[in-house]
């Protein structure tokens, strides 16, 4: 739908997933198996080179159908690969997504999260032309609800049972960022 795009704010910058990040992917969500593995069903030891080459495949592929938009996050400064940031589950109807983020471990605490969701959700607003970006948040994922609430996301409440991690069943806690939030009107 639309090419693939670099964003940056000058700390971070986003770009479309590259098969040269196959690696850096690989290596990152492994050191960060103890932080990521509560939360991302896909985060486990099972993790292979060939399960980022995968995910990078679809990515693209999704990214050129509409239906998916997951950026490489890295350092503006170095090109360090810091984690990734993503727009899922666009609603062709009611024009709202999934945004989700995560940094590697070692980079925890530089605000690069909260950066990069800033950044994919004015892309949202901007290019895909969506009215609203979930953040959805299992209740007991503290680390994620401080960046969603840093960046000022608007706080909905908790949702029963809205996630499966796994076989975890969780509640949710529910935050959304509108085109308002970036000085933009919404429009279909």
């Amino acid at each position: 739908m639309f090419p693939f795009i670099t964003l940056t704010d000058g700390v971070v910058t986003l770009r479309s997933y590259e098969f040269g990040d196959m690696l850096d992917l690989h290596n990152a969500v492994h050191e960060s198996l103890p932080e990521l593995g509560p939360w991302m069903s896909w985060a486990t030891t099972k993790y292979t080179q060939d399960v980022a080459r995968n995910f990078i495949t679809i990515s693209r592929a999704e990214w050129g159908n509409g239906g998916l938009y997951n950026f490489a996050v890295l350092n503006a400064k170095t090109g360090e690969y810091l984690g990734g940031c993503g727009l899922s589950h666009i609603h062709p109807v009611y024009h709202f997504c999934n945004l989700g983020y995560w940094t590697r471990t070692t980079q925890h605490g530089h605000g690069y999260a909260g950066r990069a969701a800033k950044l994919a959700a004015q892309f949202a607003f901007e290019k895909v032309r969506l009215i609203r970006a979930e953040i959805v948040i299992s209740k007991d994922n503290f680390a994620s609800k401080r960046v969603a609430e840093k960046i000022e996301a608007h706080y909905e409440g908790i949702l029963l049972n809205r996630m499966v991690v796994g076989k975890v069943i969780s509640d949710a806690h529910m935050f959304s960022l509108l085109p308002s939030d970036f000085g933009l009107v919404a429009n279909l």
